[in-house]
């Protein structure tokens, strides 16, 4: 049960818009968008960031879903870790990919560059932070200054939403709620204050 209610969309009228767009993207109009409209102008500055940090092409739509979930495993957040997934699968991942997810070091199907990602994702997630300088110089191996801003920002974003989310006890979606009992729970995924 969430600790705060959402708003109705109906509250959000002046934003239909931007609402169409959200829903577009990922499906549904998600209940953190609805519970952050209670601090006015908060949806719209959100809304600016997430387009800016998830929405651009400096890295690839699924992978930058990948990094948000692995951000999210770090910080236990899972609510975010089956909007995440269900973001990647969106945006063309296997299903069978993203159950692997937690075993990307040694699963076949990540790339060098995917795990140093993955990598600095997780540990960034983590309290206090846990990116060493050799993880971090390993993931500029394979990424240009640009793409490791892009990935940082997105595990930037996914930490507000970690503590967004997990405090206010967020109600899952439907279709994220389905990603995650059909993909996640054999890692032991489960939607706990979420559901």
């Amino acid at each position: 049960m969430p600790r705060i209610e959402p708003l109705p969309r109906e509250a959000f009228a002046e934003m239909e818009d931007m609402l169409e767009m959200v829903e577009a993207t990922m499906g549904f109009v998600p209940n953190s968008m609805l519970t952050m409209g209670r601090l006015p102008g908060l949806v719209q500055a959100f809304a600016m960031l997430g387009a800016t940090v998830v929405g651009n092409s400096t890295i690839e739509p699924g992978l930058a879903q990948m990094v948000g979930m692995m951000a999210s495993v770090g910080g236990g957040c899972r609510y975010c870790q089956a909007h995440t997934g269900h973001g990647a699968e969106r945006a063309g991942v296997e299903a069978d990919k993203l159950a692997a997810i937690w075993d990307f070091e040694t699963d076949d199907r990540f790339s060098q560059a995917e795990r140093a990602a993955l990598r600095v994702a997780f540990h960034s997630g983590q309290v206090p932070n846990a990116v060493t300088d050799a993880e971090f110089a390993t993931l500029r191996e394979h990424w240009s200054d640009e793409e490791v801003a892009a990935i940082v920002a997105v595990c930037a974003f996914f930490g507000y939403l970690n503590r967004w989310n997990d405090t206010m006890a967020t109600q899952l979606e439907a279709s994220p709620m389905d990603f995650g009992e059909r993909v996640l729970t054999d890692q032991g995924w489960d939607a706990a204050k979420h559901r």
